[in-house]
């Protein structure tokens, strides 16, 4: 019989199974009948002819059997019988089945999730041609810390990297600007990018109405067009086809909207992009005050170039340019080509592949604890697993039944997991900073993921669900049909194994309670630090200002004058200031120059342009001299305030009031003064002015808002009642001033550091949190089922030693030390793999040591309190064992 006609009897059989079984019924009904008759021709009775016709023929049952085995069809009865079995037997044991089930599920879900996020966020975070070689070019100060390294470049750099390089195939340059956008009902602030005219066709991504930006568009005379992104479009103007090709007033110049983007597309996060010439002169090669642009530059390396390789042309090329726009390159730099997503994803990545060390820690605990509860259970099996062999099982047989028993709670384990998977999936995802992240990735359930822990847990199932059987066909038969598996004579099968996953499951669980620890530690030290001013109680409210309006700082002036009182003289607030930028924050910055001062590296302060009122709604501290009046203020006066950082690096000992400094910066800007020095009037305070993760602040100016009208500005408010309360207020009173002035992120100045600082320190807590607390609630299973398996294994020889006189105490104790030298010996191991392991998520930690006594201290308690009570309830249970009952007990 060839392969295709085994196949077709095959699927007849199974397809047409009761039709086949009829026709055999009738065909061996037929044959029968035929030999009987033939028996009774000769004499013999119709009684007697039958039942000579069914001995011959061996049983019709029997003649069914062979048939159906013939056919193959014997083989999936079997089966369904021992998937039907198997399920029987899991719903007769329901705790062991809810315990590994729910084990291996969390393990599924856990693995899934951190692994396709880690997936999404770092293999395939974007949808552009060739985004595995897409690169950035990083030039780092090798005498300065990181504020004055840099990525981006002027035009004329840009330029000369993408035409003298050998490495990349091309390069594409952006950079971001707010702009203010007007639809002829409202005027609305967005995030928009000026990108190069080759971007689009360099991102190689189809747009999904129209077309994307062109060269032609960066032509001079080109008229004025721009492209949209895909959530604006939905969130603004409802998805609506026919506003392509029309025109708006974008920052006071009409624009025509020519193409929409698929929602992946995210460039520089815009979510408009305007095309940029790059010839001097050109829109947008220059900024507001003159300033030229920096452009962020983004090159895909040709196929085969390595980022050693691309890092040293780079280098080369960077040093020639440094002699060439020596003001752009610092004395001493060192140049390196990063991968862009671990130039935009920074430390971030780090925590990633540490939390993805922890999901497979937590699948080695899951597994582990399933492979305990499986061995436990197939121990006490021992004895009806070798009746069945002494009755005639085949080992094939009895394999693939508990195959099949294994195979059904994988089933169940694998179907929970995918469902717990989803939900955790959307919880983790909703918890993730999305300005940590690429605004292009995508995070969903990865299918190979997926597979590959399903995988890996059916594995598991079915490895432990078959041991027992190949340990009972090859062992003893008369030594198991004698025992009861839970008698004294019985042997103790698989007790140090099993102890040993224990204490696995145990040092697992403290290297993940360790990481927990001291991220929380760390999260609370970084929430405790002390800024200098209460946020919970300042009103923030950012403005943009159309450029056509307030060109000059005599309107801008005009504007805070007006504004200022009005806001101010609201029921609830104390004091109100116009500023510059946002504490703490990087803000704006500059080089200066103190004239009789020498340095070998170039010295930096934060700048704050402020009204008078800003040191009373930060309650900043006069250390000496003054603050800033309403006349410095009023007529410019070139004077300043600085803090205490600034007086202590730039001048020492000396006392810095009546001594100058120059702000590099405002030489490049056009309204502010060149080569203007300020003079020192007071010294302040230190307070928390940029990262609130680092201990020490910067170097901070404080200058008259009326200095220089680039920029947008902010009015902060401290108020005396919720700042949240007083919103409404604070718009009606700014705009009775000017209604065309746009005011966003309007809030209180706590959710700005929320947002910002607290946000990632808080995911790492709650992603590391929540998978050391899995782990430990498996170890708890681990405990709790193996030191009940001991429990009911000892069960005839605790009676025999409380019938002897033994007190309930003994036995208490006695089971409590056998659990108790389990964790403890975890306990150990955990505390010095920590001691390495935690190291990797050092630049996570703020505040703290890696090897914090504190943390380590509270971690051991912990886990030693819980194994304690895992251990108390079987322990608790022996000592209450009634001696009657427990000698009779098999």
């Amino acid at each position: 019989m060839t392969l295709w006609s085994r196949i077709r009897s095959w699927l007849r059989a199974t397809l047409q199974r009761s039709r086949m079984e009829s026709e055999m019924d009738e065909e061996l009904r037929f044959h029968v009948e035929a030999y009987a008759e033939d028996l009774m021709r000769s004499g013999v009775g119709r009684h007697e002819a039958m039942r000579r016709a069914r001995l011959e023929f061996g049983g019709i049952e029997g003649v069914r059997e062979e048939g159906r085995e013939a056919r193959g069809v014997r083989f999936l009865e079997s089966l369904a019988q021992d998937l039907r079995y198997g399920a029987r037997t899991l719903r007769k044991s329901l705790g062991f089945t809810a315990a590994a089930v729910f084990t291996l599920a969390l393990g599924i879900a856990a693995t899934t999730v951190m692994f396709s996020v880690v997936y999404n966020l770092l293999f395939d975070p974007f949808p552009y041609k060739g985004a595995d070689r897409l690169v950035v070019i990083h030039i780092q100060d090798l005498k300065q810390h990181t504020e004055s390294d840099r990525e981006s470049f002027t035009i004329p750099e840009f330029l000369e990297y993408r035409e003298q390089n050998h490495v990349f195939e091309d390069l594409a340059g952006a950079y971001n600007t707010d702009i203010l956008f007007e639809d002829g009902q409202s005027t609305r602030k967005f995030w928009a990018a000026y990108v190069t005219e080759n971007t689009f066709a360099f991102y190689g991504v189809p747009p999904l109405m129209g077309r994307g930006i062109t060269p032609e568009d960066a032509k001079p005379g080109a008229a004025p067009v721009f492209v949209m992104n895909y959530k604006l479009w939905v969130d603004e103007f409802d998805a609506d086809t026919k506003i392509l090709g029309k025109s708006f007033l974008v920052e006071g110049r009409r624009r025509t909207l020519v193409g929409i983007m698929p929602p992946r597309f995210q460039l520089s996060d815009g979510r408009l992009w305007f095309p940029l010439a790059l010839s001097p002169g050109a829109e947008g090669a220059t900024l507001v005050g003159n300033m030229p642009a920096q452009l962020w530059a983004i090159g895909r390396l040709k196929p085969g170039i390595s980022l050693a390789a691309a890092t040293a042309d780079i280098q080369v090329l960077a040093k020639g340019l440094s002699k060439v726009y020596p003001k752009e390159y610092p004395e001493e730099f060192t140049v390196s080509v990063q991968n862009l997503v671990e130039s935009l994803m920074g430390n971030f990545k780090v925590m990633l592949y540490a939390l993805l060390g922890a999901v497979a820690i937590l699948l080695l605990i899951a597994c582990s604890n399933v492979a305990n509860l499986m061995l436990a259970k197939a121990t006490t099996r021992e004895r009806e697993i070798a009746v069945r062999v002494s009755l005639g099982a085949r080992p094939g047989r009895l394999v693939r039944q508990l195959l099949a028993e294994s195979f059904v709670l994988g089933t169940l384990a694998c179907l929970a997991g995918c469902v717990l998977a989803y939900f955790g999936l959307k919880g983790i995802t909703a918890t993730i900073p999305r300005w940590l992240v690429p605004g292009e990735a995508v995070i969903g359930i990865n299918p190979v993921v997926l597979a590959f822990a399903v995988a890996i847990s059916l594995l598991t199932t079915l490895i432990c669900g078959l041991a027992p059987a190949v340990h009972a066909i090859r062992g003893n038969l008369h030594e198991r049909l004698m025992g009861s598996g839970k008698s004294v004579n019985a042997p103790f099968r698989h007790g140090p194994f099993r102890s040993g996953l224990v204490i696995a499951e145990v040092a697992l669980s403290v290297v993940l309670l360790a990481g927990a620890g001291l991220l929380t530690h760390s999260f609370v030290a970084l929430t405790r630090i002390e800024l200098g001013f209460d946020a919970k109680q300042i009103l923030v409210a950012m403005l943009s200002v159309p450029q056509e309006r307030h060109q000059t700082v005599a309107d801008e002036k005009l504007f805070f004058e007006q504004a200022l009182p009005r806001v101010k003289a609201l029921p609830g607030v104390i004091s109100a200031t116009a500023a510059y930028s946002l504490p703490p924050s990087w803000g704006h910055a500059s080089d200066v120059t103190v004239p009789g001062k020498t340095h070998a590296e170039h010295w930096w302060t934060r700048l704050e342009l402020c009204s008078a009122g800003y040191f009373e709604t930060l309650e900043l501290h006069l250390q000496r001299g003054r603050v800033l009046s309403e006349s410095d203020i009023a007529s410019a006066r070139p004077v300043m305030v600085i803090n205490e950082t600034l007086a202590r690096k730039f001048f020492a000992k000396e006392d810095p009031i009546g001594q100058k400094v120059k702000i590099n910066v405002f030489d490049e800007i056009a309204d502010a003064p060149h080569d203007a020095y300020f003079e020192i009037i007071g010294v302040v305070r230190d307070f928390s002015n940029w990262d609130v993760r680092q201990s020490s602040p910067m170097p901070e100016a404080l200058l008259p808002y009326t200095i220089t009208a680039h920029g947008d500005r902010i009015i902060l408010a401290r108020t005396a009642v919720p700042p949240n309360t007083l919103l409404a207020a604070v718009r009606r009173e700014i705009w009775a001033v000017d209604p065309k002035i746009v005011i966003t992120d309007t809030g209180n100045l706590q959710y700005v550091l929320d947002l910002n600082s607290y946000t990632e320190p808080r995911f790492d807590l709650i992603t590391s949190g929540a998978f050391a607390g899995i782990g430990l609630l498996l170890v708890v299973i681990g405990v709790f089922s193996l030191m009940t398996y001991t429990v009911s294994l000892r069960t005839h020889e605790i009676g025999i030693r409380m019938a002897l006189g033994a007190a309930q105490a003994g036995i208490l104790k006695m089971v409590l030390k056998k659990g108790f030298r389990l964790i403890a010996a975890g306990i150990v191991i955990g505390l010095l793999a920590s001691f390495g392991l935690t190291r990797f998520i050092a630049s996570q930690i703020w505040g703290i040591s890696v090897t914090d006594p504190i943390t380590f201290v509270s971690v051991v308690l912990v886990v030693g309190l819980v194994g304690f009570t895992a251990c108390l309830l079987p322990a608790r249970r022996a000592a209450g064992v009634d001696p009657m009952v427990a000698l009779r007990y098999e």
